[in-house]
């Protein structure tokens, strides 16, 4: 059967214009990838508040407001027959960074310039491209990736 994934990410920039990422080890491996700060919608759970929820899960911050669609990810996993709609939203925020994960994959949320966030999204197109198109001014685009390390379609 296939497995349909909804996401949802926050960008998060500071008065430098640098932008929050959470390094996330899945498996416990000392393997960290970096993200925006966000992850999958839970039953019963509408997008934003996922957002929110997520967002203070891992970073500690709260969401003050929704700002905009950023940009629409969908990434076509054909080997785990996984097909992930990501949605990414501009947010203001307040508070602390004080990362509080509940399962424990959150290792590292700090605020990087896009020169070192095109560094840490590098090899993930799906995760990298989006987001520097964003940071170049592109706003409200879409993209289709056959794969999480292949190339996609811009509209």
């Amino acid at each position: 059967m296939r497995r349909e994934i909804l996401v949802v990410a926050a960008i998060l920039l500071d008065r430098q214009g640098r932008v929050l990422l959470v390094g996330n080890d899945w498996g416990r491996r000392g393997q960290v990838r970096y993200t925006l700060p966000g992850g999958t919608v839970e039953p019963g759970e509408t997008v934003l508040e996922a957002l929110v929820r997520e967002v203070r899960e891992e970073t500690g911050l709260r969401v003050k407001a929704v700002e905009h669609l950023a940009y629409v990810i969908q990434v076509e996993d054909r080997r785990k027959n996984e097909r992930t709609l990501a949605m990414a939203f501009r947010a203001s925020y307040e508070g602390l960074l004080n990362p509080r994960d509940p399962d424990g994959h959150i290792v590292e949320a700090r605020f990087f310039t896009p020169e070192e966030v095109a560094a840490r999204l590098s090899g993930h197109r799906p995760l990298q491209e989006p987001l520097l198109d964003y940071l170049a001014g592109e706003r409200g685009r879409f993209y289709a990736y056959p794969g999480w390390g292949l190339p996609g379609v811009r509209v």
